[in-house]
């Protein structure tokens, strides 16, 4: 077991894996004399003197060295034959990807409020999630199981240390994981970098992993065992400005004689989007994500203001200013909400600093998040049915394996399929001869039933739908 004083040698770079021109400025902090160091396992600072309390969000099973919050929930999961089959979630441009690099979009499985993400890797290689940012160098295949759990701060605390991420539980059976790279919000140039680590969790308690890079959006680490990683920062450090995302959310009226909003957050950015998508949800169902540019850069502990224009009596900015919370990976809570009655086709929304500089100023159109109360198709001059008959042949073409199989469930939960129906589309061998079956066996019931399928289609794989133009590109409903 290293001793704390190992945590502080040097953290050492190496160009040569990063190629393009937003991450080539790798952090040298003192270059290493040892030129294999990049590829050893990192440096540690031990601590193991606080056990895991049970509402840590990570789950006994005893000792192993894949994650026991996942193995056991997950032993019964068949995993996919084929990676590129897997369903594309939703997702904000996220950092720029690597040529060194493949992208590829995860599966998932387990419950909704404790999703887990999977990947099925075939061969060596650097592979980064679409979803979560996460970057995994595999040695060889294996199936790789990872979700994000909350933090418990109690743990970090007597060390001095508190969040700067989201906090991934990791598992994978075949240990071929051999780096992991876990996206970060700094901004590079202020040079306080070395102020990051990486908490490793586990059974013992918790240990802090001294980067062997740091690139513009990554931490780079070595990993030997599983269990739960996330970046931490020092409590002491500097509150210099962040990557930072500014996300609306429009809550349509309940009549048209309701007062309408938008729900405006401040993030930072390397916060998983489909959590926040999630939460959001779980807090109201009749919620609308507006896609409008989000990035930004924020202060922690800064507070900030947001103006609308038009203004006047008829829109109401509440609160006046609110404080941007830098460690916001567990809660998305709405931090500014602008009421307005009549209705708007374009509003103007700039965020201030303390010193009334605009950090952020987005012109955002509402003219269709007004009228629109479903994510339902655009193509308003056809029926339902003739809808699915439009797009029968691209949905056939373009649906994921994934996201068949969930889009089945939910039409067997509310009845529009029966379970003979279901078994005939399961009887086809090849995934676009079931897309066929399921696609006209729902056209042929009629509108309500190709509406629910239009609905869950939105819901299930909004990229998809939108390419099949079923629903608005400026909105993603729930």
């Amino acid at each position: 077991m290293l001793t704390p004083a190992s945590f502080l040698q040097p953290l050492t770079t190496d160009s040569s894996e990063e190629e393009t021109s937003s991450c080539s400025m790798d952090l040298n902090v003192s270059p290493s004399s040892d030129p294999t160091q990049s590829d050893s396992v990192p440096n540690r600072s031990a601590s193991t003197d606080h056990l895991l309390p049970s509402g840590s969000g990570l789950r006994r099973k005893g000792r192993s060295n894949s994650s026991p919050s996942l193995l056991c929930s997950l032993v019964h999961q068949d995993p996919p034959l084929d990676v590129s089959i897997l369903p594309r979630a939703a997702s904000l441009p996220t950092m720029k990807l690597q040529s060194s690099f493949e992208e590829f979009t995860p599966g998932f499985c387990g419950d909704p409020d404790d999703e887990t993400c999977w990947f099925q890797c075939s061969g060596p290689g650097r592979y980064q999630c679409r979803v979560s940012g996460l970057v995994f160098d595999m040695t060889g295949g294996g199936d790789v199981f990872y979700r994000v759990v909350p933090w418990n701060r109690s743990l970090l605390g007597p060390h001095g240390k508190k969040p700067a991420g989201p906090l991934f539980d990791i598992s994978c059976q075949q240990r071929s994981v051999a780096r992991l790279h876990l996206p970060h919000c700094e901004v590079r140039s202020t040079g306080r970098c070395h102020f990051l680590s990486v908490a490793h969790l586990h059974d013992e308690g918790v240990e802090f992993i001294r980067p062997e890079r740091i690139t513009e959006t990554h931490i780079v680490i070595s990993i030997t065992g599983f269990s739960a990683f996330g970046n931490v920062k020092d409590e002491d450090s500097p509150p210099d400005p962040v990557r930072a995302l500014v996300l609306l959310f429009y809550r349509p009226p309940a009549d048209p004689e309701s007062e309408q909003e938008i729900n405006v957050l401040m993030l930072p950015k390397n916060v998983v989007f489909s959590k926040v998508l999630h939460f959001r949800k779980k807090l109201d169902d009749n919620e609308i994500f507006l896609k409008t540019p989000p990035d930004c850069k924020l202060q922690p502990n800064q507070v900030y203001s947001l103006s609308a224009s038009p203004g006047g009596d008829s829109v109401l900015v509440q609160p006046k200013e609110a404080e941007f919370d830098a460690e916001s990976y567990d809660n998305y809570f709405t931090k500014f909400q602008v009421v307005y009655e009549e209705m708007m086709k374009l509003i103007r929304l700039s965020l201030r600093d303390s010193s009334s500089s605009i950090v952020w100023e987005r012109r955002v159109c509402l003219s269709a998040a007004g009228v629109r109360r479903s994510c339902g198709p655009t193509r308003q001059n056809l029926s339902p049915q003739e809808q699915l008959m439009e797009i029968r042949i691209s949905f056939m073409d373009g649906v994921s394996g994934p996201v068949l199989q969930s889009l089945m469930d939910n039409l067997l939960k509310e009845k529009v399929l029966s379970d003979s129906e279901r078994e005939a589309v399961e009887a086809e061998k090849v995934r676009g001869d079931k897309g066929r079956v399921l696609i006209d066996t729902v056209r042929r019931k009629g509108a309500a039933a190709s509406s629910e399928m239009i609905r869950f289609l939105c819901e299930l794989d909004p990229f998809l739908s939108e390419h099949l133009g079923l629903m608005d590109q400026n909105l993603i409903r729930f």
